[in-house]
């Protein structure tokens, strides 16, 4: 059967999908310097490390993952349908690490949004208060766009994820005991 020339343009592209689909859908190749490897009661999550989006930041996380700040800190609020929130060593959602307070370093929307498996910093009402708490999305969050600095993207584990303990009522805040993460560590470092 010959088509007309448009028809036969849109399906010749559609029979070139296949062809392109999987080499998409493969993992990007990642620098072990920039993955994170948090290790959750429910398994290992993998966290690759944007700093092309937020240099200072991805820095800080690396920094504190190295001097093992954040083994055994608690997941303080967490809200079905929106976030898990960590990284504060009191557990509180007050605390953060002896290190200064980081400025913002927003993305535009069309450069990096708040989806499920994105990882930002928390910060008070001003915006260069980030320090050493972060989140990890659930689900899209696009009242956060541009909001918030956006540091990384879970690549594997986000079931680990899912089963974190959640939080009661609005606050999110989760009942003692909350869940922990019992290790993090830069996946450049071995071991």
């Amino acid at each position: 059967m010959i088509l007309p020339f448009r028809r036969r343009a849109l399906l010749g592209a559609a029979l070139a999908l296949p062809a392109v689909a999987p080499r998409l859908a493969v993992a990007q190749p990642t620098n072990p310097e920039n993955t994170l490897v948090m290790e959750l009661k429910d398994g290992e999550v993998r966290i690759l490390m944007l700093p092309e989006l937020a240099p200072r930041h991805v820095e800080r996380i690396r920094t504190l993952t190295r001097q093992g700040f954040y083994n055994g800190t608690a997941f303080h609020r967490v809200i079905e349908g929106f976030m898990a929130q960590g990284g504060d060593p009191t557990g509180t959602g007050t605390g953060g690490s002896p290190l200064p307070n980081l400025p913002a370093e927003f993305s535009p929307p069309s450069r990096a949004r708040f989806l499920r498996g994105t990882c930002g910093m928390a910060r008070t009402q001003d915006p260069n208060t980030a320090n050493s708490q972060f989140f990890i999305m659930f689900a899209p969050a696009p009242f956060l766009d541009g909001q918030y600095t956006i540091w990384g993207r879970v690549v594997s584990g986000m079931d680990a994820v899912d089963k974190i303990k959640r939080g009661v009522g609005q606050s999110g805040i989760v009942p003692p005991p909350p869940d922990r993460i019992r290790r993090m560590r830069v996946a450049a470092d071995q071991g």
